[in-house]
Formats: C-alpha cells, structure tokens, sequence
C-alpha cells in the first residue's frame, strides 16, 4: 500500500455538507493501490463509549494518471461527524483517522477525523442562477456606440477638473442598444468591465466610484441599461477594482497634497514622504501600487475608514441600481477582512448577487462561502490552451488536469466558477488556435459543456483574433454578417440551455488516452447522460458501440465531422442517454 500518496483534509473540499442533510467524504489514493475504501462514521456525541459507527462503501468517482479519488455522498447522516477510513490492497490493510495509519479502531472518539458540525452557515451556498448562467463579458469602449455600430473613434472629456479618454469609442447606451443581439446569441448574463469615471480608457484607474465614466456615458444610462437587459432576462455583473484607485482619485490627492498631515495618509500602502507621482512610468513611485502602475496606488483596505468607503460602494450599486452581481479586480491582493465585510454587506442588499473574485491561481482559499462564490477560472484557459491551441499535451494528460480542476473545490463551488477561455488581459483564444477553426470550436465546445459558468469575450463569435493588447481589445466587428462561427456559437449554447445535465449534472472522464488526442467526458444526472466526444487527434475515430448500450434512448443531440459512426479529425459527437 503507497501510504504516501493517501490523503483526506477534514473540513475542506474533501470533508462538507452538500446542504444540511448531505455530506460528501473523499479520500485520495495511488491509482489502482487501494482495492477497497469503506467509510465508518458516527454520532461523535454519541452517549455510547465506544462510538456506534455505520458503515458506507465509497467508491472511485474519478481517476488520473496518479490518483483515485474515492467518494462517498451520505444521506441524512449525524450534524456531528467523528469518522475513520478502513483501507484494502490485495493482503494489506489499515484503519486510517487523525492523520495516522493504525491496526484496529480505538475507544477515544477524539482521535478520529472529525466534522463537528455540519452548520448551515458553512455550506458554500452560491446564487441558484449560477449554474445556469452564461456570460457575456463586455470591455465597454470596444463593444458598441449604438445599434450595431462603434465609432472608433477616441473621446476625451473632463470629469471634476481631471481628463479622461475613450479610445474606440464605445458608450453605456451602445451596450443597452444592443440588447436583442445579446439575447439572440443565447446568453443570460452579462459581465462589464470597469464603467466608473476613469483617466485611461480601460478604466481601472479609478477617479470616482459613484459615478459613470463620462466617455462612456451617465448614471441614468446605466440605470436604463440595467432595467432593459433584466427586462430581457439577462443578469448584469460589472468590474470592481478595490485593490486600487487612479492616482487623481480625491483621497491620494489629499495625500499628495498635504503629506503626512493628510487624513487620508492611512487608505494607502507604502506612502513615502514627500508623495510625488512620477512623469516617467520607468521611475518606480514613492508609494505601493498595482504591480508597479505608478497611476495605480494601492488602497488600505484593512484601514476601518477605508473600508467603510468602498463597502458602502458595493452596496450602493446594488441597491440603487439592481446589478446582480460584482467581478472582483486583483481579488488575491486584497486582505480577506475586506472581502468577508463586502461579501456580507453585498449579500445584505440581495442574498442573489453573484460574487467573483479574479484569482489566476488556485482559489480554494478564497471560496469558502464566506468571500467569494466563485472565481474567473483562468485554470480553465491554461489547459485548453495546451489542449486545443498548442497541442502540447496529449488527451491523458489533459483529462489528469480538468479532473483536478473539478475535484479540488466543492461541488456547489464548481458550478459557479468563471470558465473563460480569453478576456480583456489575455490574448483571444483564436490566436492560441493559430486561427484554425476546427480546434477552436472543440475548445468553444468544451466551453459550453464543462461544469461552471461559461464566459464568451465580446467579439469571439465574431472571430476576433489578437495575440498583443491592441488586437485582443480591437473594436467589435459589427459590420461581419452571421458566419459559421457564430452560428456554431449560437448552437452550442442552446444545447446547454436545453439540457440540465450540461448546466447542473457531474463530470466524469470515460476516455483519454495517453498519445492520442481523443478525449470522452460525461456529465450527468440521476437519470440523464450526456456523454461528450471531441477528436482532437489526426486520424479517424470509430465511435465506441458500447457507449449507446445499456438505454432504450440513447441519440445523438449534436455532433459535426460525424459520419456513420466515423468521428473525423477535429469532429464532435454529443450523445444523449434516458431512461436509466
């Protein structure tokens, strides 16, 4: 037995309640070491000594090169837990609790793995909408003037004595005009990167949180524009940069003003006196920043005033506004404090706001339900990139690592993390694809059809490709006519619209080879599959018989580059399995 390899985390994403009458154990194993994993758990306020356990079968719910991922859902167990493992391979086994392997069980119910209360307050408890959610992540000064149209044209006006610029010319009621397109893609929400008064163009150099960026237009416009898109049934997230504010924003002028008689000299990190901005952006600044922005000063969020300030911004937008929701700027750079006081004043104002954190890296630290519900999974893009756009890694090593990306958060969690596969920082995903379609729509394709809640960059359909700053963020083609590309986009999505198993089922891996390029996938429900087939690979590929066996109704629901059961390079199959 590779005792080495095992682990179990208690009261984590291997140890949770589901809800209040549900908790999922994992445990993690060599692949094929472990032979038989059984559960034993009890009451651990039991009156009895020694504790009465009830015995639970786990069973291997997923599986790469490495590991086995054992799993076991209880139904209606004790709210307290105290609970130990009993592990088999082949002649050898073990009792394993409290981080030790042992021979027998013992009387001390201390020494076993514990769950000491499964608390309601504890459960990861995202917005139900979130598992039927898709984006539409909109960068406002590339997406549209008006109906159809983008002026490309630059603006530049004044906003309380400071300029501000536009670049290409996109406005508030360019977005709110273009509603029915929008709509008619398939998509349910929407996300907006930052709007609010701004001296650059992207706008995440903050002059004012209370008020829209003149270049893009008014706080009434924005009002209409969330009235229109909830009218059409279509949620609004936008972009909150607390990390940080815009150097002309009122508090660091005070500071840059009056040095350290400002009362303002505690929202700011690293202040050196004199404060000077800087002319050149090579010269480092006196003062924390954003990386090393010298435009960007970081905010002191731990600062009691400082906080107060930008919690009452989240709860504002909310209340007076309707949004459903806040994308998070640089989420992993700000103090969890923060977070947990925003995260409760936002729910406060709607239990249904939507919070997502921008962490590039593993985020389990930040989705305990107590901060954010979820997080732009740039994970997401990082394994598709090699997948389908470099083809860099084969369809074993991709399954090894989509599957950890499902398994390391609770299940609840999964559902309500960004998957994107570009966005405003990174180049467009066409671009990784060297503009070859047919491995662009498999990554579109898996997109639409892994667990979480898909994000298209405006212009994606389109065709928008870039690999530099000034391509990826290009003005939206709004001259193209519908091509093959955005109807494929529009296919896709309706297909997971229709059915509840590519938006709420589980996700297993059933076929990836190692040096092949074809990759098999499930989602599914109690009585629904829904089996995914992409050939990523150069060759042909006999679909396998044994996957429509077993169900009276199994179909084929979708699929491009099939032909009699022949899946062509760069083809897809979906097949759909009832009645089970």
């Amino acid at each position: 037995m590779e005792k080495s390899s095992i682990l179990h985390i208690p009261m984590s994403h291997y140890a949770y309640g589901e809800d209040e009458n549900h908790i999922t154990i994992r445990l993690r194993a060599k692949r094929g070491d472990i032979t038989a994993c059984t559960l034993y758990y009890g009451d651990r306020s039991c009156r009895q000594t020694p504790v009465i356990f009830t015995k639970a079968v786990m069973h291997v719910a997923h599986t790469t090169s490495l590991y086995d991922i054992f799993e076991v859902t209880l139904d209606n167990p004790y709210k307290r837990l105290c609970y130990y493992f009993y592990l088999e391979s082949g002649d050898e086994n073990t009792y394993y609790y409290g981080d030790c392997f042992c021979k027998s069980p013992v009387d001390d119910r201390s020494e076993y793995f514990q769950l000491p209360f499964n608390h309601r307050a504890d459960i990861v408890n995202p917005p139900a909408w979130a598992k039927d959610a898709i984006f539409y992540n909109i960068f406002p000064d590339s997406f549209a003037t008006g109906r159809c149209s983008i002026s490309g044209e630059s603006t530049t006006k004044e906003w309380k004595g400071n300029t501000v610029s536009g670049k290409l010319g996109g406005t508030i009621k360019g977005i709110t005009e273009n509603v029915d397109y929008i709509k008619n893609l398939g998509v349910n929400s929407i996300y907006i990167n930052p709007i609010f008064a701004a001296g650059e163009y992207h706008k995440y150099d903050l002059l004012d949180y209370y008020n829209i960026d003149p270049c893009f237009g008014t706080n009434e416009d924005f009002k209409k524009l969330v009235d229109t898109y909830h009218k059409n049934g279509i949620r609004v997230v936008i972009d909150g940069v607390f990390n940080h504010c815009g150097w002309k924003f009122f508090a660091f002028e005070d500071v840059v003003r009056n040095g350290e008689k400002s009362k303002y000299k505690d929202w700011f990190y690293g202040l050196k006196f004199p404060v000077v901005r800087p002319d050149n952006f090579e010269d480092y600044p006196t003062y924390d920043c954003f990386g090393y922005e010298r435009m960007m000063p970081k905010l002191n969020l731990a600062n009691k005033d400082t906080m107060e300030y930008f919690v009452n911004v989240g709860k504002y937008w909310v209340r007076e506004f309707g949004i459903d929701g806040w994308r998070l700027d640089v989420a992993s750079e700000v103090n969890d404090g923060f977070w947990r006081a925003f995260n409760t004043a936002v729910k406060e104002e709607n239990p249904d706001a939507i919070l997502i954190g921008e962490v590039w890296e593993t985020a389990n630290h930040w989705l305990d339900g107590t901060i954010f519900d979820g997080a732009m999974n740039y994970d997401f893009r990082k394994h598709s990139r090699r997948f389908f756009g470099e083809r860099s890694i084969d369809a074993r090593e991709f399954a090894d690592r989509i599957t950890d990306m499902y398994t390391r958060y609770r299940k609840k969690t999964v559902m309500s993390q960004l998957n994107l596969l570009d966005s405003h920082d990174v180049s467009r995903f066409l671009s990784l694809c060297d503009g070859d379609l047919g491995r662009y729509k498999l990554a579109v394709l898996f997109l639409m059809t892994f667990p979480g809640m898909p994000s298209v960059f405006y212009g994606d359909e389109k065709g928008i490709s870039g690999i530099l700053e000034k391509d990826y963020r290009n003005p939206m083609p709004w001259e193209k006519e519908e091509a093959e590309l955005e109807q494929f986009y529009k296919k896709v999505i309706a297909l997971r619209n229709a059915e509840e198993a590519l938006r709420s089922g589980e996700f297993k891996v059933i076929k990836a080879d190692k040096n092949d390029y074809m990759i098999d996938f499930i989602r599914y429900t109690k009585d629904i599959e829904i089996i995914v087939l992409m050939n990523m690979s150069d060759d042909d590929k006999t679909i396998d018989a044994e996957l429509k066996k077993g169900s009276p109704d199994a179909s084929i629901i979708f699929s491009e580059g099939l032909e009699n059961n022949i899946l062509k390079p760069k083809g897809c199959a979906i097949i759909k399995r009832t009645g089970l």
